[in-house]
């Protein structure tokens, strides 16, 4: 997609979704910015290591390892590791490690990020439960000075209308959930 079409696209949103974008594309920026350079470089092996690309050269270098060690003999070739092949247990048993680590050192950021973005989620939600609540509120009070719906209580509406008594939730469910 060129360029011009993202603008008009961009331009076709209403302005509260456009800042909506930008104030998580500045978030994302922030979480970005927060990563050292031995972390990008990690997370970029990861990357690599997790490739089909790796697979496949990984594969390809155990067949021809393997290949050449065993039939190196009947072709007058020097073998370089001869079975058991200890050499390629030693390479397989290195880059076991190096992947598992960094597998790890990755999943330990991403865990730490979903971490914070479900506390984030969690001050969202407490957030739009206050503001529903005001607004039902607001329109409790409208419904009880309308001359049409004078002395019609709802109940429900009441009940909605007071926000959510957080511990006590968090209380509840914890109890629950034991």
């Amino acid at each position: 997609m060129a360029p011009q079409d993202d603008t008009d696209a961009r331009n076709a949103l209403p302005p509260s979704v456009s800042e909506n974008i930008d104030t998580i594309a500045d978030y994302c920026e922030r979480n970005e910015e927060q990563v050292t350079t031995a972390q990008k470089v990690v997370e970029k092996v990861s990357l690599f290591l997790g490739s089909p690309t790796y697979f496949a050269v990984n594969v390809t270098f155990i067949v021809c390892w393997l290949l050449w060690n065993s039939l190196g003999p009947v072709f007058d070739l020097e073998q370089i590791d001869e079975p058991p092949f200890y050499w390629l247990q030693g390479f397989v048993s290195l880059n076991a490690f190096i992947i598992s680590t960094t597998v790890l050192i990755r999943q330990n950021r991403m865990s730490k990020l979903a971490e914070r973005n479900a506390h984030l989620d969690l001050q969202i939600s407490l957030l739009s439960d206050e503001k529903t609540s005001k607004i039902i509120a607001m329109l409790e009070e409208i419904r009880r000075e309308s001359p049409n719906l004078m002395g019609k209580p709802d109940r429900q509406a009441e009940e909605l209308s007071q926000p959510a008594d957080a511990p006590s939730v968090l209380s509840a469910i914890e109890r629950e959930t034991k």
